[in-house]
């Protein structure tokens, strides 16, 4: 049954731009045309999202069955800064957790004695250097963005950590989280078979598709208006390259904002599409990702102003120089 499906969703995608173009013939509009390009660009990226977000969602599930909250916390729990902000980050990438998670995997990691900065390396990495990001990323922009994103990413999530444990802020937790009884975090010993972590992949497609489907559609709607009613020109003068300032307003702009990769990076394509630069357009994928809004409100629960207002601070100096190395690179 998986196999049949796989080469299903194979052959769709291989033969979608013709499916677009048919499905487009039977619609009284003009490819030229402004519409015609927002609802062209629609009915391809729509199914490609969608059937490529399919399949990292269900390999990630079997490998992510692997990787409990109680695992991730005894592996986590001892380490020491430096390499352990090392190991945190990459660990953050194949585990199952967003922003949305943040409070009760904080309280988690410190009171299995994790230290705060290491803490922070996997906050950090787990909603912003994800696979549905990084595969997104390979198939719309090529190994070369896919592979640069991923490393400046994880610098930023090891460096920002570090950074946060050097400066020994945990005067700045809320009493209650200082006061926690600590535990001992083992690792799980039960074992299930193949079989089973298989249903695991088919059930995170499930939760995940539930979960983001209308992120996915708005975001592919607004890359839509934006392929076909923004001039390139317009993009180009204050998202371009020769905009030296359009980095940090691509960062300010993104902060408030809330949206999970598979329905932003539709609006990146777009906006790459129209001549904004790279590097301003990931910083903005990387703030809204990283330090939206609704996850600081969620934080303030356990850490006081002070120590939201440095973290937001050092991930956003770390993703303001990954947008000027990005623009400068390429």
């Amino acid at each position: 049954m998986i196999i049949t499906l796989f080469i299903i969703g194979l052959v769709i995608y291989w033969f979608l731009p013709d499916i677009t173009n048919f499905l487009f013939q039977l619609l009284p509009l003009n490819q030229n045309t402004h519409l015609g390009e927002a609802v062209h660009f629609f009915l391809y990226d729509t199914p490609k999202v969608f059937l490529l977000l399919t399949l990292v969602v269900f390999v990630m599930g079997i490998i992510r069955s692997y990787f409990s909250p109680e695992n991730t916390r005894a592996l986590l729990s001892g380490k020491r800064e430096g390499l352990g902000n090392i190991f945190a980050a990459l660990l953050g990438i194949v585990t199952p957790f967003c922003s949305c998670s943040a409070v009760p995997l904080f309280i988690g990691f410190l009171s299995a004695g994790v230290p705060l900065g290491v803490t922070f390396s996997f906050l950090i990495s787990a909603p912003m250097i994800n696979e549905i990001a990084l595969a997104l990323l390979f198939s719309l922009f090529g190994w070369k963005v896919a592979g640069l994103y991923l490393v400046l990413g994880l610098s930023i999530a090891i460096i920002s950590g570090y950074v946060i444990g050097r400066l020994k802020l945990e005067h700045y937790l809320e009493e209650w989280v200082l006061e926690m009884p600590k535990i001992n975090a083992t690792l799980e010993t039960h074992q299930i078979n193949f079989e089973m972590r298989i249903n695991e992949g088919k059930q995170a497609v499930i939760d995940i598709l539930k979960k983001v489907w209308l992120y996915i559609i708005l975001g592919i709607a607004v890359g839509a208006g934006i392929h076909g009613y923004v001039p390139q020109d317009l993009m180009a003068s204050f998202m371009g390259k020769e905009t030296w300032w359009s980095v940090p307003l691509a960062v300010l702009l993104g902060i408030p904002m809330y949206a999970n990769a598979a329905g932003i990076i539709p609006i990146v394509e777009a906006l790459l599409a129209k001549g904004a630069a790279l590097g301003t357009v990931l910083a903005f994928m990387m703030s809204v990702i990283a330090l939206s809004l609704p996850e600081m409100i969620i934080l303030r629960n356990v850490l006081k102003p002070t120590l939201i207002a440095i973290f937001i601070s050092v991930v956003g100096l770390g993703i303001l120089i990954v947008g000027f190395l990005f623009n400068w690179i390429l």
